[in-house]
């Protein structure tokens, strides 16, 4: 007798048909990909997106796009990449307890923040002008896997990734978006008060009383219980949400964060320099749209979209390094 199993993907969809919860979403029952593909032999199409947007060049690059804390020193400080992989280790064990569909999940998570402009959500704030209603990362997310570096991904994982803001209606389709929404929310909210605590922004003594008594000591205890609550508010709900107290006591602490973090007085000095430097990049490059390199340009697209597409792409450190290059007079420190 082997001592291994042979799980096929005509196997993993029975196995999902019989075992995952009436909320969630079969790949079997997937709307499918634009352009229509031979099944993998092992790979479920959720799984196959999952492995596609992992291995995309887009991915990548977030390791050196910031989360809140601009152009950082220190190697702990957190990335949009190490936040994906939090959001996803979240999502994941958000789905699994629920019975929902765990490899969705994780192509939706890993795919949502890969379309964010430098300097986090400043970048967004930079780029609006340019645009008709307002810029927003996850359209751009969506558009990178459409069309800039196009990975055909089923419609369920580019809905996700769509609206997996909370800005954004109509909301997911599926419950594994829904998923992701959560967990977006659970892991920036805890990193960033690590990181603002790390950074001596925040003392433990600021911590709000009713976060304390909600969530524990700042930590890992508060994802737990955050977690907890989304499963055992769900549960007895009968859809995705989070008990109504610890919900209650996450927004107030996100007031909290933005009033004392994400828009302190320094932060908004960054901000008006980060927004003034993307926006120097793309009135340079309206002026002068041959000098884009053709590896992130769609030359189907009009040169306003071309030129949003190659600002919007680049690192943190590649936005610095250039507009240096193009802004700062030759021997000037």
């Amino acid at each position: 007798m082997s001592e291994f199993l042979h799980l096929t993907r005509e196997e993993r969809e029975r196995r999902e048909s019989e075992l995952l919860a009436p909320a969630a979403m079969r790949a079997a029952a997937s709307r499918g990909r634009a352009v229509v593909e031979e099944p993998d032999v092992y790979r479920t199409a959720f799984e196959r997106d999952r492995d596609r947007i992992l291995h995309s060049k887009a991915f990548r690059r977030l390791k050196h796009k910031t989360q809140v804390f601009l152009n950082p020193e220190g190697d702990h400080f957190v990335t949009r990449l190490s936040h994906t992989l939090q959001v996803t280790q979240v999502g994941r064990a958000l789905a699994v307890a629920l019975g929902l569909n765990e490899p969705l999940t994780e192509a939706i998570c890993l795919g949502h923040e890969v379309g964010h402009p430098p300097f986090g959500h400043t970048g967004e704030v930079a780029l609006t002008p340019y645009v008709e209603g307002e810029w927003l990362h996850s359209e751009q997310s969506v558009r990178v896997f459409e069309i800039l570096e196009p990975l055909n991904l089923t419609w369920e994982v580019r809905d996700g990734i769509r609206a997996h803001t909370w800005k954004v209606s109509p909301g997911p389709a599926t419950a594994e978006g829904a998923i992701c929404r959560h967990a977006d929310r659970i892991a920036y909210l805890v990193h960033d008060m690590d990181d603002a605590l790390r950074a001596g922004v925040l003392a433990p003594g600021d911590i709000p009383r009713r976060a304390l008594e909600a969530f524990g000591e700042p930590g890992s205890a508060w994802i737990k219980r955050m977690i907890h609550a989304v499963i055992e508010g769900s549960l007895a709900a009968g859809e995705l949400t989070m008990e109504p107290e610890i919900l209650g006591a996450m927004n107030e602490f996100r007031q909290f964060m933005f009033e004392r973090v994400y828009l302190r007085p320094e932060s908004a000095r960054q901000a008006a320099n980060a927004v003034k430097m993307i926006r120097d990049l793309v009135d340079y490059f309206l002026d002068h749209p041959d000098e884009m390199p053709d590896t992130y340009r769609h030359l189907e697209s009009p040169v306003r979209l071309q030129v949003i597409d190659f600002v919007g792409g680049m690192s943190d450190r590649y936005a610095l390094r250039l507009h240096d290059r193009l802004f700062r007079p030759r021997g000037q420190v």
